[in-house]
């Protein structure tokens, strides 16, 4: 056995006096470990609300890491400090949650729109396929967060689940559903009628963009799925389709979707949501980009990009 002392980094929950602390854990013993023993003494401060690091370092220690790894051998007298990152929520229920919301919020304006509106609207042909479009974007999300998605975390801070789904609910549901089903874009608008919004070979090319976009996300999705054993954090550089150009195409392809959506209907609700959520991933996109290249260094291919071929 070995004696780590535990400081905090910042001031620890009620429920969490008593730092700083000594527990004794076994000579192999990992990251995960020491959470574990800290969970044994405060029940309530468990594992998924730590963050644990050395002392004087902000570095997030990975749970599979062993300890004699972080103190390079010696690990008698070594001092970790912990962080308390607040109450926890699984990622997989904020994806529901967040997704659920356009799924709800659509259908609602759009089968009843004399209660939005004041008057009953006829769809036109370009409503039908954004709201088509829109309700199977967002089944096709549900079902990839429970049967795709492997997680590198497990948990996030609760009020993530409450500004995630004000992005989604707010301006891919409200915003979107009630700029787009309104009387302007109804089969005897002035917008429409005589439009090449209203012209047949229009929306099917939209319809084979839309879809070209979304399998292409998908079949990204499933490849980063197959790079990643379940119950791991394993990473590893992925290729194939979409890959050979950018770190991460799934990003890319989903812009694409909902750029086809906004070149359609022209709404400014809809280039809004696509502006901030391409902002939002290239963000993303970015960090994980400078990531791979850090973790894989001259092993990670020179001339990718991170979200936009050739370009970002």
């Amino acid at each position: 056995m070995v004696s780590i002392t535990i400081s905090t980094a910042a001031k620890p929950p009620p429920f969490a006096r008593g730092f700083p602390l000594t527990i004794d854990v076994p000579n192999d013993a990992t990251i995960a470990d020491v959470k574990a023993a800290i969970a044994a003494k405060f029940p309530k401060f468990y594992s998924s609300r730590q963050k644990l690091s050395l002392k004087g370092d902000r570095t997030n220690l990975v749970e599979e890491k062993k300890l004699s790894d972080v103190f390079n051998g010696k690990t008698q007298g070594g001092e970790l400090q912990v962080k308390d990152l607040g109450p926890q929520i699984q990622w997989r229920t904020v994806f529901m949650v967040e997704y659920a919301g356009p799924l709800v919020i659509h259908p609602l304006i759009y089968h009843f729109p004399r209660l939005w509106y004041g008057k009953d609207v006829e769809h036109s042909a370009l409503q039908k396929y954004v709201y088509a479009f829109v309700l199977l974007h967002f089944i096709k999300r549900e079902l990839e967060t429970v049967f795709v998605h492997r997680f590198s975390n497990g948990t996030m801070p609760l009020v993530n689940i409450f500004k995630n789904s004000a992005h989604y609910h707010i301006l891919s549901g409200l915003f979107l559903a009630y700029d787009v089903y309104r009387p302007a874009f109804s089969q005897s608008s002035s917008y429409v009628v005589g439009t090449f919004r209203n012209d047949p070979t229009f929306l099917w090319i939209c319809a084979g963009i839309w879809a070209f976009a979304e399998l292409s996300n998908l079949h990204n999705h499933l490849t980063l799925r197959w790079l990643r054993p379940a119950g791991t954090r394993t990473r590893a550089v992925p290729h194939g389709y979409g890959f050979t150009f950018l770190s991460c195409p799934n990003y890319f392809f989903e812009t694409v979707g909902w750029v086809v959506i906004s070149v359609m209907t022209g709404s400014l609700a809809s280039w809004l949501f696509t502006v901030v959520a391409f902002v939002q991933m290239a963000l993303w996109a970015l960090k994980k980009h400078r990531n791979y290249k850090k973790e894989f260094g001259k092993s990670y291919p020179r001339g990718r990009k991170a979200i936009v071929p050739f370009i970002l």
